[in-house]
C-alpha cells in the first residue's frame, strides 16, 4: 500500500517508514527541506518536496492520488511560537484533509496529543495553549469531513526504545509517556484496521501487545 506520510521527516515519521517499508508498502515522506531527503530515503520511504504551509489542496492531491492511506505526521515542533501551531498543527492538517477528499483517499490517521479535545488549563504557558487549541481545531475539522478518519492522541512522547505493549482506548486516559517507537507501530496497526475509522483514541505506555490493543479497542 502507498501510504503518504505528512511531516516525513518526524521522528514519529521516521520510525513509521521504516516499519510500513520493512513490510513491504510504499510510504512516501513529504518534507519541505531538501536536506531531509537522505534521511527520508534511508528510513525506506520516498521523499516528495512539499510545504504544507505555501502550497494548495490541489497540489498536494496529485501527490496523494493512488495512495491507501494519509498520515498526518507533521507539528511545527520545539521551539517553534504559537503563530506556527495554527499554521502547521492546525493549517496543514486541515490543507491535507481537503487534498485528501480531492484525491479520494478516504483512510486518514491524525496524530494529535493528549489534551486536545479540551481547552488549555487556565494559566498554561502560551505556546501550550496555542498547540492544544490547534491540535483541537485540526480534530474538530476532521471530525465533520466524510473521510475514514482516525484521530490518536498520544501521551508524553519519549525516544526510548519501544516495548510493543500499549495502553490504547478511548478518551480519557490518564497522563503517561509513550515510546515513540510504539506510537509508530500503533500508527501502522491503525491503517490495517478501518474499522477503527471515525474513533478518537488515546494513547500510554501499558501491558498490551500493539495488535491486541487495536483488536480490543474494536471491541468496545
Amino acid at each position: 500500500m502507498r501510504v503518504v506520510i505528512a511531516g516525513g521527516h518526524g521522528k514519529i515519521a521516521l520510525r513509521l517508514a521504516r516499519l510500513m517499508s520493512g513490510r513491504g508498502d510504499a510510504p512516501v515522506g513529504l518534507i519541505r527541506n531538501p536536506d531531509q531527503i537522505a534521511d527520508v530515503e534511508a528510513a525506506g520511504a520516498e521523499a516528495v518536496l512539499c510545504d504544507l504551509e505555501r502550497t494548495t489542496p490541489q497540489k498536494v492531491a496529485e501527490i496523494l492520488r493512488g495512495a491507501g492511506a494519509v498520515v498526518f505526521a507533521a507539528g511545527a515542533g520545539p521551539g517553534s511560537g504559537a503563530a506556527r501551531k495554527f499554521t502547521v498543527d492546525e493549517g496543514a492538517s486541515v490543507l491535507l484533509a481537503d487534498a485528501a477528499e480531492r484525491a479520494g483517499v478516504a483512510r486518514f490517521v491524525q496524530i494529535s496529543s493528549m489534551g486536545a479535545g479540551s481547552p488549555p488549563a487556565p494559566g498554561s504557558d502560551e505556546v501550550w495553549a496555542a498547540y492544544i487549541t490547534a491540535k483541537t481545531a485540526a480534530e474538530e475539522d476532521l471530525r465533520a469531513r466524510p473521510l475514514d478518519w482516525t484521530i490518536l492522541r498520544p501521551g508524553r512522547l519519549t525516544d526510548g526504545p519501544g516495548t510493543g505493549l500499549v495502553t490504547l482506548a478511548d478518551p480519557s486516559l490518564p497522563s503517561g509517556a509513550v515510546p515513540r517507537d510504539d506510537v509508530a507501530a500503533v500508527i501502522a496497526a491503525l491503517i490495517d484496521a478501518p474499522e477503527t475509522r471515525h474513533r478518537v483514541l488515546e494513547l500510554i505506555g501499558g501491558g498490551v501487545p500493539v495488535d491486541e490493543a487495536v483488536r480490543l479497542v474494536l471491541m468496545r
